[in-house]
């Protein structure tokens, strides 16, 4: 066996030991009677006083797709920012530009990512003067 593998097999083995003790250990040391109140739906330490299958009011919706987009946009901004905190990442990404055939420069770069934050801008606009983040 080669000696570069024993250590993952060693952590493997020794994760899923861990594992089955502790759902052993649950099983031994853990409450075993049930009665109505264990057995009874637990929603943020109220009683569920309404069906589970209701309707929600559809901008609770409207907020979390909200949330989702303006979110997942935003990451799309973190290679640029790391990119750009030290000159040499961008002009990596110019000269590998250039290599390829594609004419770049760090103002194209730079132009690019404003455009992209005026349209995060624009939409957060909109969704705020529709009345997305107003809770009534």
């Amino acid at each position: 066996m080669e000696s570069g593998l024993l250590p993952i097999l060693l952590f493997a083995a020794a994760s899923s030991a861990l594992a089955i003790g502790m759902l052993v250990a649950g099983s031994l040391i853990g409450p075993k009677r049930q009665t109505a109140v264990k057995q009874m739906p637990y929603e943020s330490g109220m009683d569920p006083i309404h069906d589970a299958h209701r309707r929600f009011d559809v901008r609770f919706n409207l907020v979390a797709v909200a949330f989702l987009v303006f979110d997942v946009e935003l990451l799309f901004l973190y290679p640029w920012a790391v990119a750009s905190r030290n000159a040499s990442g961008i002009d990596a990404a110019v000269a590998a530009a250039s290599n390829a055939g594609i004419g770049l420069s760090r103002g194209l770069i730079f132009g690019e990512a404003m455009v992209f934050i005026a349209l995060l801008a624009a939409g957060f606009v909109y969704a705020w003067r529709r009345g997305v983040f107003q809770w009534r």
